[in-house]
């Protein structure tokens, strides 16, 4: 696809400056000269500006202020700012303790609330959810909380080492982990998972997952297994689920996406059979719409039905095939 990269989380253009890992000398530097940080909370991310009202900001502040200060993590090097030369980093606050955390929110399907720390009570700046304001975020700050997300969700997941299972160190400004035990090497995971627009005529194929809202629908997708290709995963995944056969599969577009850390290979595939049987451990339900249905469902126009989430790729993919625009 020629605007494949336009997809929510596709690249800005920032430079990851993988070389400037290796010079610990000059991140500390930077880091006390007041380099901008990143807070994390949890998951979340330090934002300014609601939704609601449009534009959303992340919120960087500097190692002297109070909302970083008290955290004993070290901050993980995310890339270079836009202007080439300073280091932008992030760094996990979960130590902190919010006065009263809704539990049962936060495990929702999209968690609403927002924690504010003491530090930003004047700021007005707080810890949102990525789902909740991805499609409010310019293209780089998009890259670059998403880089966060994912980075600090691995290193919360992967203290120990899965050789010996001792304790292991952050290296390499974050990018690496390393066992003092037995000398293992461990680096940042990323799952590849195919998510397919599956067509037979004017038609294509959605399904939903049980606990997602009522009347949500979107394309089917699935983990990529050991030793499988994108394309026989798209086969196999579409026929576990729907009971439908794949023939010709093509490659569109892609998307990190740091839930907790995979990246989507979003696929075209030509549907060779239409009888759709379920299976009910893999998905709630599934069903062919026509593009002038969708069309509607895209409106809003639609009661019995909700499209897929903006700033997915589905939702992405869906748009284009509308549009006719996937090529």
């Amino acid at each position: 696809m020629r605007v494949s990269e336009d997809v929510t989380f596709g690249t800005s253009g920032l430079d990851r400056a993988a070389a400037l890992r290796l010079n610990p000398e000059r991140l500390r530097a930077a880091l006390q000269a007041g380099a901008p940080v990143l807070p994390m909370w949890r998951g979340k991310m330090l934002v300014e500006g609601k939704p609601e009202d449009g534009a959303v900001t992340l919120a960087f502040r500097t190692m002297a202020d109070k909302v970083l200060s008290r955290t004993t993590e070290t901050p993980v090097l995310l890339g270079l700012h836009e202007d080439g030369e300073t280091p932008v980093f992030a760094l996990d606050i979960s130590a902190w303790t919010p006065k009263a955390v809704d539990e049962a929110a936060m495990d929702t399907f999209l968690d609403p609330t927002v924690q504010i720390h003491p530090a930003e009570r004047l700021s007005g700046a707080g810890f949102r959810e990525l789902r909740g304001v991805m499609t409010h975020l310019s293209r780089r700050d998009a890259e670059l909380a998403a880089t966060a997300r994912a980075i600090l969700t691995w290193h919360t997941t992967h203290q120990f080492c899965a050789k010996c299972g001792a304790k292991s160190e952050m290296t390499q400004a974050g990018w690496q982990r390393d066992c003092p035990s037995c000398e293992a090497k461990h680096f940042p995971r990323t799952d590849p998972v195919v998510i397919m627009l599956i067509t037979h005529g004017d038609r294509v194929l959605v399904g939903r997952s049980p606990g997602w809202p009522e009347g949500m629908y979107s394309l089917l997708a699935g983990f990529v297994e050991p030793g499988e290709s994108i394309e026989a995963a798209v086969r196999r995944e579409v026929f576990e689920e729907s009971g439908v056969h794949v023939g010709r599969v093509d490659y569109l577009s892609s998307q990190p996406w740091p839930f907790p850390a995979s990246l989507m290979f979003g696929c075209r595939g030509e549907a060779l059979s239409t009888e759709i049987d379920v299976d009910p451990d893999e998905i709630e339900d599934a069903k062919w719409v026509t593009r002038s249905e969708m069309l509607e469902v895209f409106a809003g126009n639609d009661p019995t039905m909700l499209p897929a989430r903006k700033g997915a790729i589905a939702q992405f993919l869906l748009h284009h095939w509308l549009a006719d625009t996937l090529n």
